[in-house]
């Protein structure tokens, strides 16, 4: 009975280690993997140290929500490299197609010449790391992913969208300023906030903090202003007029 035992638990490890990968979270490190892109080999996130990384999906080349996609993060890519991010994207393809796509982009009337790597994910492996694969919307096709990833390798910022949506890449935008927000003067963000909009204060922790909050704001719930002109200055980008 117990060699019985021993052979079902031996089964079971091995099922999960083939079928269920845990999916990163917030707050973790970023998978580790090698690949080819259409920029060359890279090592991730090894190569990326230094700098954040907006890493996004697609379910396949040469679709239109996807092309249109790319149009959009190449018409961004200065201002995302101003805040110190690299655009790298994958698709569940070759090299080849991934080249012959964006060739093709870059001859539509309203195209652009793709700068940024796309992976070349043609065995899936990258995208089952990231949980970019969902059965119940492809097994062959990866679904539209986003993860912020810091200068550090720490995921921050996670987004999933169907296929059939495409991404506001000014939303993606806002968010990374406000991780480095954040980081860099320890605030937190409103609901539908714009750079130079007021901040959210970190609420008191112990009873002495709160003895010491003064105002008309209540103790949990305190704001207060923070410049465009501070924000850029110290994120390395300067004012742009841009919400």
């Amino acid at each position: 009975m117990d060699d019985f035992l021993d052979l079902c638990e031996s089964d079971i490890a091995d099922n999960t280690d083939s079928e269920f990968v845990k999916l990163p979270l917030i707050g973790e490190i970023a998978p580790e993997f090698v690949a080819n892109t259409t920029n060359g080999a890279i090592k991730f996130p090894d190569d990326f140290i230094g700098s954040w990384v907006i890493l996004f999906s697609h379910p396949s080349d040469f679709t239109p929500v996807c092309t249109s996609e790319f149009i959009a993060f190449q018409k961004e890519i200065q201002e995302f490299e101003k805040l110190n991010a690299k655009l790298l994207g994958l698709s569940v393809g070759a090299i080849s197609s991934h080249l012959a796509w964006i060739d093709a982009i870059s001859k539509l009337p309203d195209g652009a010449d793709i700068q940024f790597p796309v992976i070349d994910d043609a065995n899936m492996r990258v995208a089952k790391k990231y949980g970019m694969i969902h059965p119940a919307a492809s097994d062959t096709s990866a679904v539209r992913a986003v993860f912020v990833i810091d200068p550090t390798g720490i995921i921050r910022a996670i987004l999933y969208y169907p296929a059939v949506l495409g991404r506001n890449i000014s939303e993606i935008r806002r968010m990374l300023i406000g991780l480095q927000v954040a980081d860099k003067f320890k605030v937190a963000t409103p609901a539908n906030w714009n750079p130079g909009d007021l901040v959210l204060s970190p609420a008191p922790q112990t009873v002495s903090a709160l003895r010491q909050h003064t105002g008309k704001e209540a103790w949990f719930y305190s704001h207060k202003e923070l410049s465009e002109n501070d924000i850029f200055s110290k994120i390395g980008k300067q004012k742009s007029g841009k919400k």
